[in-house]
C-alpha cells in the first residue's frame, strides 16, 4: 500500500477543513494500531509539527514496522554556517530520542533553500555522516517546485524527496520532474493529495478567498459525481495511480477518518483528471492563502 500517515495533526491545529484541532493522544494511539494492521509503514513528522514527536514516542508501539521520516529545523536566509550544521545534528538526535527510536528511515531538509543556499553542502554532508552511523536510513529534502528539484538533483545525492501533487497541482507532473526524479533512484513521498482539505470541501462553502477557483472545482465535483466517485478517492486515487509516486503521505484526525481513507485508497478509478489541473500560485500554495480577509 502507498498510503502513508502524516502526523503534523498529532501536534499542532492543521488544515483548512478541520474544525476539531489537534488530535487527542488516545486518539493517535488508536490510529497508530489501525494504520498498522490497515497495512500502513510511512510515518512522516517533524520537529516542526509542534508536540508531534512527543506523541509518537508515547504513543508507537514496541516493535513496530513503521518506517519513519522527520526533518530538519528550519534555518536562516543567509548562508549556512557549522553551526547550522551541529544544529541539525542536535535536532534530529532530540527527534530520535522524543520517539524513543534506535534507527529512523529517513530524514529530510525541511526548506530545500537551506540545502540550495551557499554553503548548503555542509546541511547534506552533517546527514551523510548520520546516515554512515546507521542513524538514519535514507536522507532528502522536502520541495515546493521544479527548480528546487532541478538544483537538487544537479547538486547532490539525494535518496529521498517529498514534494506536493493534487489533482489541482500537476505541475510537477506535466513538466516531467517525477519521471526525473524516478531515473535517478529517488523514492517519491507525495504530499497534499487533498491541498489541505481544500478538495474535499463542498465549493460553495469555501471562503471567499477562493472565489477564483471556486467554479473549477465545482467543474470537478459534477465530474465526480457524474461518474459515482468521492472527492476522497479521487483526490487519493489520483496521487496513488502515479508510477513514480512511492509513499503518499494524508493526514487524519481520528480512526474513522482513516479507515475512510484506507477504503478510498483501494478504489482507483481510471480517469483522465489532467484537465482540473490549475496554474494558480496563490491558490496552490497553502502558504499564501488569507482565508481570513
Amino acid at each position: 500500500m502507498k498510503l502513508g500517515l502524516g502526523t503534523v495533526q498529532f501536534g499542532l491545529d492543521y488544515g483548512i477543513s478541520n474544525p476539531d484541532g489537534r488530535t487527542v493522544e488516545g486518539e493517535v494511539a488508536e490510529i497508530l494500531d489501525m494504520a498498522a494492521r490497515r497495512g500502513l509503514r510511512v510515518l512522516d513528522t517533524a520537529p516542526l509539527y509542534g508536540t508531534s514527536e512527543e506523541v509518537l514516542g508515547r504513543t508507537l508501539p514496541a516493535g513496530h514496522r513503521f518506517r519513519i521520516v522527520t526533518k530538519t529545523a528550519k534555518f536562516g536566509t543567509g548562508p549556512i554556517t557549522s553551526r547550522d550544521a551541529r544544529e541539525l545534528e542536535e535536532t534530529f538526535r532530540r527527534s530520535f530520542d522524543l520517539m524513543r527510536q534506535e534507527s529512523l528511515y529517513g530524514l529530510l531538509v525541511h526548506d530545500a533553500d537551506n540545502l540550495l543556499a551557499p554553503d548548503g553542502r555542509l546541511l547534506m554532508d552533517r546527514m551523510v555522516s548520520l546516515r554512515e552511523q546507521g542513524l538514519v536510513k535514507k536522507i532528502g529534502v522536502s520541495v515546493y517546485t521544479s527548480r528546487q528539484i532541478e538544483r537538487v538533483l544537479d547538486a547532490f545525492g539525494i535518496d529521498i524527496v517529498q514534494l506536493p501533487i493534487n489533482v489541482l497541482d500537476q505541475r510537477l507532473l506535466q513538466g516531467g520532474h517525477l519521471a526525473r526524479l524516478k531515473a535517478a533512484g529517488v523514492e517519491i513521498h507525495a504530499r497534499s493529495a487533498f491541498l489541505q482539505g481544500l478538495l474535499l470541501m463542498d465549493p460553495a462553502a469555501l471562503p471567499r478567498y477562493f472565489d477564483p477557483v471556486r467554479k473549477h472545482l465545482q467543474h470537478y465535483r459534477d465530474f465526480l459525481r457524474e461518474r459515482g466517485v468521492s472527492p476522497l478517492q479521487a483526490a487519493v486515487g489520483f496521487v496513488s495511480a502515479l508510477a513514480e509516486t512511492d509513499a503518499v503521505i494524508c493526514g487524519v484526525n481520528n480512526r474513522q477518518q482513516l479507515e475512510e481513507l484506507c477504503d478510498a485508497s483501494a478504489v482507483i478509478a481510471q480517469m483522465d483528471l489532467s484537465r482540473f489541473a490549475y496554474d494558480d500560485e496563490t491558490i496552490l500554495n497553502p502558504s499564501q492563502w488569507r482565508t481570513d480577509a
